[in-house]
């Protein structure tokens, strides 16, 4: 396909909604880049070539009708120098050349509305390098800006277990200190009533010393 044939895609692509649609525009936009600086290059050639063509085209119908000019002339100067033979041969000659500037007209018409194309073609391309070169670091920054978050999502799972274990852990450590709070309520408990036990031995009074004389007594007669 000419780069002519291509003339049509070219003109009627979107950059924005290539981007758009694109799973990936920050590694799309690359690859938009590198080939639309490849089209340039071979635009801005062909575009030279066709400039080219249509320059002979032009200057073809400018010496046609420089030759029609001319040989109008030397007809009319034969004609009136009264040599109708020689006329002839001229107004033949002009007749000709106006023949064929129909055919370079409409040659030059075509080299100037393909050079006109070219020149549009290498435009919307220089627009659309331009309008992705301005795009392509907002586009990478956002598509980091992106991934980064992503990831923090995907941290954030682990991130959530551990936190749950750290209530678990909470749970469990809170169950122990309510468990330990019941054994020392315990033992104090324990140590009141054997503190109450001592109190109330107390108030009857110790052994006296006519009671030991007398399990004394009691010791020795059974021996």
């Amino acid at each position: 396909m000419s780069i002519l044939e291509r003339f049509a895609t070219i003109m009627k692509a979107n950059i924005n909604a290539l981007l758009d649609k694109a799973e990936d525009p920050a590694k799309m936009i690359d690859q938009y880049l590198i080939d639309m600086k490849e089209s340039l290059a071979t635009v801005k050639k062909e575009t030279v070539n066709i400039m080219a063509v249509e320059k002979r085209a032009a200057a073809d119908v400018e010496e046609n009708n420089a030759e029609i000019r001319k040989f109008r002339e030397l007809a009319e100067k034969a004609v009136a120098s009264g040599n109708d033979e020689d006329a002839r041969v001229f107004i033949k000659k002009y007749k000709d050349l106006e023949e064929r500037k129909t055919v370079l007209e409409t040659n030059a018409a075509a080299a100037a509305d393909n050079a006109t194309r070219m020149k549009e073609m290498h435009n919307k391309l220089v627009s659309d390098i331009e309008q992705l070169e301005s795009r392509k670091a907002q586009i990478k920054s956002t598509v980091s800006v992106a991934k980064a978050i992503e990831q923090v999502n995907k941290v954030g799972d682990p991130l959530s277990k551990a936190s749950e274990i750290g209530t678990k852990f909470s749970d469990m450590e809170d169950k122990a200190n309510a468990r330990l709070d019941k054994a020392q309520a315990a033992s104090e408990l324990n140590s009141e009533l054997g503190d109450a036990a001592d109190k109330l031995a107390q108030s009857y009074g110790s052994v006296t010393d006519a009671e030991v004389d007398a399990e004394l007594a009691k010791l020795k007669s059974g021996v």
